[in-house]
């Protein structure tokens, strides 16, 4: 008796092995999605620091306001940056696993208003740097949790079935 069990014992580690590299396997592409949209939050929560807090290191530091960080080049290149994260984390998002548009909208609506942030003049810029990169950030947020909502891809989140 005791030899059978000996002998479904191999079998039943390589079954439990496979099915762990299966897992694993699964993970991984949601894992690199969710690193993305980590990537976009830091940026453009980076970015808005970086205008907010400007404004109140202008008069404590002359140096500064003379430097790299002052420019509007270098604004629209971390906006810009941010962007293009965002697109990707969210496209991927959107393509492999839950197909909902609206944290795209968020992003496209926050970059508009994060990229004419002076619109309403100078006196409100914070308000609009802020509401721009709530928007942004909010899109990625909504995308980590759609991604880990999907539990199969098939059917239950909106993404094609992919079959082998």
């Amino acid at each position: 008796m005791n030899s059978k069990f000996a002998d479904l014992k191999p079998d039943i580690l390589e079954a439990e092995s496979s099915a762990m590299s299966t897992v694993q396997a699964v993970a991984d592409p949601k894992t690199k999605n969710v690193v993305l949209d980590r990537v976009g939050i830091w940026m453009s929560s980076i970015c808005a620091l970086h205008c907010l807090l400007l404004p109140i290191l202008l008069p404590i530091a002359p140096l500064i306001a003379s430097s790299v960080f002052a420019e509007a080049w270098f604004e629209r290149m971390i906006l810009t940056f941010s962007i293009l994260v965002g697109f990707a984390a969210l496209f991927v998002g959107f393509h492999k696993y839950h197909r909902q548009l609206y944290p795209l909208y968020s992003l496209v609506l926050g970059g508009l208003i994060y990229w004419n942030k002076d619109m309403f003049g100078s006196e409100y810029e914070p308000f609009t740097i802020a509401i721009g990169a709530f928007l942004i950030v909010a899109a990625h947020v909504t995308n980590i949790r759609l991604c880990k909502s999907c539990k199969t891809c098939e059917g239950e989140c909106g993404s094609k079935s992919k079959t082998p």
